[in-house]
This record gives structure tokens, C-alpha cells and sequence, in this order.
């Protein structure tokens, strides 16, 4: 298994408060050079609980910025946080990309016609939730009137499907917990809160998922994208013969340059990924 979990992360350029608890905050890090670059908006897993941080994804967010790529990595309200879990958790990233695209608006480096957000584990569900957050019924705590400005998200070992989720018993029944109870109880909250159910969303999606990955099992991946597909989304998914769960977010991993070839095609950047700015 992967010792991401326990390396030190590297440092990064800039904190911004999104919002006004302490957990509403993210870590940028910048590419050397003038840019433009594209903006990569992170979000960590952990089956969405206070107990992991955006500290293990750091090198994921390093990696990428010596690509070229400005790296936003978000740290939200989650399960034992005051707010997190139903709807806290999913209104944060909301209020996250948007706060922090006009933040950095002004500054030249970012290009603002480029933008992506990917996250892993929870963090995959957050983000495919995200691109298809418009199609959230206006009755629910998580529509939102302003239309979300990202619209290509790529997943990684991703927990796409929470009613799924629930009957497979991921993270021993954690969903029930994000959530506020079982499908049973709120269809109403899974129905807006479980990426499966919002599409088709008319977006650039990629999902990477390891076939041994016994934590969130590649199912998950397959599940969204077949009905993705049935319903006019011509998502893309990357199957990885004999992976696990964490290889995904680990750049010393032999599966990372897969990782990273899909995020940087996606910000349209295939082919400059052997040319970053500090070898220029």
C-alpha cells in the first residue's frame, strides 16, 4: 500500500479563507512563470470525515504545479466538523470554487477559460457532484441560483453512486452519516446529493479507478458511467488492471502518469506535461 498518507506534505504559496469557519479554507500553489495556467481545484477523501485533512493530497497539488498547473487545494466542513455532513459539506465546495475563481480573477496568472476540479475517494464524489450541481431541484438546501462556472471534473476512485454506497456499506455505513440518515429515510437528500442522479450533466467527466481497490470498489466507477452514457454523457473511464485505492493520488506511483495525463488533456495542456516552466 501506498504511504501517502504519512508523508509530510510540501509547502504551498497562498492560504485563502472561503468563508468564515475555520475549516472553510484552501491551499494554493503556484507554477514558477508568468502564465497564464489553468486552475485545478483538489479535493481530498477520507469518506468525508473530520479525522483526514487536504494534507495527504499535497504532493498530488505539488506535482501538478510543476506541470504548469495552479493547484487550489480545499479544505471543507466534514463529518465531526460543527456544520459538516447534510448539506454543510456539499455547500462548501460550491461556495470554495466560486469564492476563490473571484479572488484570483484579477491576477494574470490565472487563465479563468481553464478550469477543472478533481478530488479522490469522497473527494471524487464531491467533485462529480459539483459539475452537476445545476441540476439540483430548486426545493433543495443545495441548489444554487448561479450557475457553477466548472465544467470538467475528473474523479479518482470516486464514490459516484451514494445510494449504492449505502448498500455496499462503504466506509462501515459512513453515508448514512454524510447524509442524515439512510435512502429510505431522505431520497429527497440522495437524489441531490448523489452524483449518479443529477445526470446527464452535459460535462467533461473522467473517472480513474483501480479493479482491486477494496475501499471504494471499482463498481462505483462503472455504475455512473454506463448510466452516463445511456443518458447522452460521453464520459471517460479509466479502468487500472490490478490497483488499489490510493496509488491514484501518489505521484511516485507507477499509475501516475495515467493520473496525470487525464487532468492535463482535460486542461488542455497534452503534450507540454515534459516542459515544465522550470525546465523552460
Amino acid at each position: 500500500m501506498s504511504s501517502i498518507l504519512d508523508r509530510t506534505s510540501s509547502p504551498f504559496d497562498l492560504r485563502i479563507q472561503y468563508g468564515g469557519d475555520p475549516s472553510q479554507f484552501a491551499e494554493l500553489r503556484f507554477p514558477s512563470g508568468k502564465g497564464p495556467f489553468p486552475l485545478l481545484f483538489v479535493v481530498h477523501g477520507g469518506f468525508w470525515q473530520s479525522h483526514y485533512d487536504l494534507s495527504h493530497v499535497g504532493h498530488l497539488c505539488a506535482a501538478f504545479t510543476t506541470r504548469g498547473v495552479i493547484a487550489c487545494n480545499i479544505e471543507y466542513r466534514r463529518i465531526g466538523n460543527s456544520g459538516g455532513g447534510w448539506p454543510g459539506t456539499f455547500q462548501d465546495i460550491n461556495l470554495a470554487t466560486r469564492n476563490i475563481i473571484q479572488t484570483l480573477s484579477p491576477d494574470p496568472r490565472f487563465d479563468l477559460t481553464r478550469t477543472a476540479i478533481i478530488g479522490h475517494s469522497a473527494g471524487g464524489h464531491l467533485a462529480l457532484w459539483l459539475v452537476g450541481s445545476h441540476r439540483i431541484s430548486k426545493d433543495s438546501p443545495l441548489h444554487s441560483d448561479l450557475k457553477q462556472g466548472i465544467t470538467s471534473a475528473i474523479s479518482l476512485a470516486g464514490v459516484s453512486d451514494l445510494r449504492l454506497a449505502w448498500k455496499q456499506k462503504l466506509g462501515h455505513g459512513i453515508v448514512a452519516r454524510l447524509m442524515g440518515g439512510t435512502p429510505e429515510e431522505h431520497p429527497d437528500r440522495y437524489n441531490a446529493g448523489s452524483p449518479i442522479e443529477l445526470l446527464p450533466t452535459g460535462t467533461n467527466q473522467v473517472l480513474v479507478h483501480g479493479t482491486n481497490d477494496n475501499i471504494v470498489p471499482v463498481s462505483q466507477s462503472e455504475a455512473y458511467v454506463e448510466k452516463a452514457e445511456k443518458l447522452g454523457d460521453r464520459p471517460t473511464l479509466v479502468s487500472l488492471q490490478g490497483i488499489g485505492h490510493y496509488e491514484l493520488i501518489d505521484p511516485e506511483s507507477e499509475v501516475w502518469p495515467t493520473v496525470a495525463d487525464a487532468v492535463l488533456s482535460l486542461l488542455g495542456l497534452h503534450g507540454h506535461h515534459t516542459q515544465s516552466p522550470k525546465f523552460q
